[in-house]
């Protein structure tokens, strides 16, 4: 999958990152078909100190769709899907 991530003040970078996967019962994989930066992501972008890992960042997923359905002890959003507040 596609995923951005911050290696320091304006190094934002799109990479191929692993597919994710359900590891705990809570757990829910969801598909991002839209995202958005949140203000929020602004203030590393100024000032983040350099990563040789990386961070992911936006954080807004407007356009989520679950792909592997949670079980019923998980409760991952309290918006409905595909909400345009859905915060992951």
């Amino acid at each position: 999958m596609r995923a951005t991530l911050i290696y320091g003040a304006g190094d934002v970078r799109v990479e191929d990152v692993p597919d994710p996967g359900i590891q705990h019962p809570t757990d829910a994989v969801v598909r991002v078909v839209r995202s958005c930066v949140c203000g929020s992501d602004l203030w590393p972008y100024a000032s983040m100190p350099v990563s040789v890992e990386g961070r992911r960042m936006g954080l807004r997923a407007p356009g989520a769709e679950f792909v592997d359905e949670p079980d019923e002890a998980a409760t991952l959003f309290d918006a409905p899907r595909g909400s345009p507040h859905a915060h992951l």
